[in-house]
C-alpha cells in the first residue's frame, strides 16, 4: 500500500515542464540580470510598438488589465496610461527581483493605478474576475503548465474579458520557441477559449491572437 501511495504521488506531482529548457536562463539571479538588459533596452518601443498592441487588445480608460510576466515592467507605464485613473493593472511575475525591478518603476514613474502580484508556475494568483484583459507578451512559450495557467487566467477573467497572446514565430526562433502559432492556438482552445481575432505582424514581427472563454 505504501508503494502505492508513493506512486500515486509521483504521478500526480511529475507534470511535464513543458518549458525547462528555454526556462534555463532564468533559474538564477545572474540570468535574470541578463535577461532584464533586454527587457529595458531603450530601442525596445521602435520595435515592440507597445501603443500598437494596447491598441488592438481593445484596452479603454476604467477598464483593468493583466500583464502576465511583467519582468522589469516593461509595460506597466502603456497600459497605466491606457486605463487611466479609474482602471486598474496588475503587473505580475514568479520572480521576486523582477518584481522588485518593477517596484522601483512603478515608483519612479509614479504609477498609482498598477499592483504588482507574485505568481508562480502554475497561477499568476490574480483575483477572481477581475480583470477586462490579460496581456501575455513574449511569455506565453514560458509557460511550463500551460494547462493550469490558462484555466487559472480564465477564472481571472470578467464574463466577456479578453486574454492576448503575443509572441514569436517557432520558424523564426526554432531554438526557443516550443509551438508554432497554430499549435498554440490549438493548445489554448482545447483549454476552453475561442479564438476572437488574429494579426500575423505586430511589434517585434511577432504574431497576436485575442481569445475568450466559452
Amino acid at each position: 500500500m505504501k508503494i502505492f501511495a508513493a506512486l500515486l504521488l509521483t504521478a500526480v506531482t511529475a507534470f511535464p515542464q513543458v518549458a525547462a529548457e528555454v526556462n534555463k536562463a532564468y533559474k538564477t539571479k545572474e540570468g535574470r540580470d541578463k535577461v532584464a538588459k533586454t527587457l529595458d533596452n531603450p530601442n525596445r518601443d521602435k520595435n515592440q510598438k507597445p501603443e500598437e498592441i494596447i491598441d488592438l487588445m481593445g484596452v479603454k480608460p476604467g477598464m483593468s488589465v493583466a500583464d502576465i510576466g511583467t519582468g522589469t515592467g516593461y509595460m506597466l507605464p502603456f497600459l497605466s496610461k491606457a486605463v487611466g485613473s479609474k482602471g486598474k493593472v496588475f503587473g505580475e511575475d514568479i520572480a521576486d527581483d523582477f518584481l522588485d525591478r518593477a517596484r522601483a518603476k512603478v515608483k519612479s514613474d509614479n504609477l498609482a493605478n498598477v499592483e504588482l502580484v507574485l505568481g508562480n508556475e502554475t497561477d499568476p494568483k490574480l483575483p477572481p474576475r477581475s480583470v477586462d484583459r490579460i496581456l501575455v507578451l513574449d511569455v506565453y512559450h514560458h509557460f511550463d503548465y500551460p494547462d493550469k495557467m490558462l484555466a487559472n487566467l480564465g477564472r481571472a477573467l470578467k464574463p466577456g474579458g479578453h486574454l492576448a497572446i503575443v509572441d514569436f514565430y517557432k520558424k523564426d526562433r526554432p531554438d526557443h520557441i516550443r509551438l508554432e502559432r497554430d499549435d498554440v492556438v490549438k493548445e489554448i482552445e482545447s483549454n476552453g477559449y475561442r479564438v476572437v481575432s488574429s494579426r500575423e505582424r505586430t511589434g517585434n514581427n511577432q504574431y497576436m491572437v485575442i481569445f475568450e472563454k466559452r
